[in-house]
């Protein structure tokens, strides 16, 4: 994928011919036009683990220490006596305490923090995810936001997810993209799970394959930056903070993410019109020589997705991100591919989706589609009564009337007569049954062949009125009427005209 991505941006961006590139990475011409044909390629590359560094004898332990120490309170630190004291007893140190009160006052200068203010030239971009509270459908949880900001124009664009993960980390790019009008040429990131596979060093040298996927469609330069040093995207740090204080405060209370997000953007195209101390012009203005300094935005929208292999059990049902989905029983026990956006589930088996379900955030839930199970209960009809799938299915009143006269008329065999017709919920939508069931019961026409006449009926566009209003060239044409009479001599003479 990193050679995919070097390849599509060397030519695509940096305008390096085919040629030139098919030398420089050593690559056929087919080959460096396929790379060119699809964003990205088929094949999975798997990385090696990360390798440990060498611990040297006591000046590694006097690190450790003062290290471990940051996350400890301040006044339960340890003091130069408390680490001789530990490396004599512990670890059989023979030197005197002045030696490691050297070493401590050298790793305290070498680690003193030292800053360089950066340049942020126009078209660049800092991106970072923060944390909120939030009252979601009554009750209080944990909202993760991310910010993208452009630090030339101080603009920033900022949006709401239940959980910072892969789609969401790809969603929030996307959505920022579009916000802007266009794709910075450059971006910084923290060195997470979700964009870096292996860090090498202090920086991310390994990036993940979905954020491979992400740079490949949009064709910017990543930059991550250094381990523990959150100064290097100070920007997007500070506009985090900004957010929540200023969108957030007092605690948002919502019902729907995306309304939530709508007034998230909102809020962001209002800031446009601060005009920052220092500054010639408002942010909206600066905005602009930002956006010529970007890239284009592709053509087709980038997916945000996850997608991950699953098996589907005994009950139909396929697990995704700790929550249950249904899927046709007709593919218990197959393999299939499960792919996650941010507001939808599909479940894939044999390159065609066979199930899609609303995300659920949420974790031990299931979620049951009755449709699926119409195949097992017409084998099982007994089962209508008790299947879980079906005991909250709200299906409209002409379907329990229609149950009652089966039912009523042919006993066990008006209920499988039921359960076919429900089985047309498989290739039409409960309202064209529905309205097909109405029809049915007028005419007292209750088997499954009549519902598929009258649904196919239901389907077909009755004929239109031709007029000749607007069609003058049709409007001098006449037609004679017809002679009744000539038809009346056919008849008689048998069909016969001399």
């Amino acid at each position: 994928m990193e050679l995919w991505t070097n390849v599509r941006r060397s030519i695509l961006v940096e305008g390096m011919s085919k040629r030139e590139a098919s030398k420089k990475y050593n690559l056929n011409f087919r080959t460096i036009q396929k790379i060119l044909d699809h964003q990205e390629p088929p094949g999975y590359r798997r990385e090696a683990a990360p390798t440990k560094p060498k611990i040297d004898l006591f000046v590694p332990i006097i690190h450790e220490i003062l290290e471990s120490d940051k996350k400890v309170h301040p006044k339960q630190r340890h003091t130069g006596t408390r680490i001789f004291a530990r490396l004599r007893d512990e670890y059989g140190f023979e030197g005197k305490i002045t030696i490691v009160r050297e070493e401590i006052r050298r790793w305290k200068q070498a680690t003193a923090e030292v800053f360089m203010p950066l340049s942020h030239p126009p078209g660049e971009a800092q991106f970072d995810f923060g944390e909120a509270k939030a009252v979601y459908r009554g009750r209080e949880i944990k909202v993760m936001f991310c910010v993208m900001s452009l630090p030339y124009s101080d603009a920033f664009f900022c949006q709401a997810f239940p959980r910072e993960c892969t789609e969401t980390f790809q969603e929030g790019h996307a959505r920022a993209f579009e916000f802007f009008g266009g794709v910075p040429k450059r971006i910084s990131y923290d060195n997470s799970k979700i964009a870096v596979a292996k860090i090498a060093g202090r920086r991310g040298e390994t990036p993940t394959r979905e954020f491979l996927r992400l740079q490949s469609h949009h064709l910017f330069e990543r930059h991550f930056c250094l381990v523990r040093r959150p100064n290097e995207k100070g920007h997007t740090e500070g506009l985090v903070k900004f957010a929540r204080l200023n969108f957030m405060v007092p605690v948002p209370q919502f019902d729907d993410f995306e309304e939530f997000n709508q007034k998230l953007a909102d809020d962001c195209r209002k800031d446009l019109a601060r005009k920052l101390r220092g500054q010639d012009a408002p942010k909206a203005e600066l905005l602009e020589e930002d956006r010529q300094a970007m890239l284009c935005l592709p053509s087709d929208r980038f997916e945000a997705r996850r997608v991950l292999p699953g098996k589907v059990n005994t009950l139909s049902l396929v697990r995704f991100d700790r929550n249950d989905y249904s899927v046709p029983t007709q593919i218990t026990h197959r393999d299939v591919v499960i792919v996650g956006s941010v507001d939808r589930v599909r479940i894939i088996a044999d390159s065609h989706v066979v199930a899609e379900h609303v995300r659920d955030w949420e974790s031990e839930n299931v979620h049951y589609d009755p449709v699926h199970y119409l195949a097992l209960l017409e084998r099982k009809p007994n089962s209508f009564d008790f299947g879980k799938p079906f005991e909250s299915w709200n299906l409209p009143d002409a379907f329990a009337v229609l149950r009652r006269r089966l039912e009523a008329e042919s006993g066990s065999d008006g209920r499988r007569e039921f359960i076919k017709i429900l089985r047309l919920l498989e290739t039409h939508k409960v309202k064209e049954l529905a309205n097909a069931i109405d029809r049915a019961l007028q005419i007292n026409a209750l088997t499954v062949e009549v519902m598929r006449i009258l649904l196919q009926e239901g389907r077909e566009s009755p004929a239109k009125l031709f007029r000749l209003d607007g069609r003058p060239h049709l409007q001098d044409h006449s037609i004679p009427e017809p002679q009744i009479s000539q038809y009346g001599d056919l008849i008689q003479s048998g069909g016969q005209r001399s």
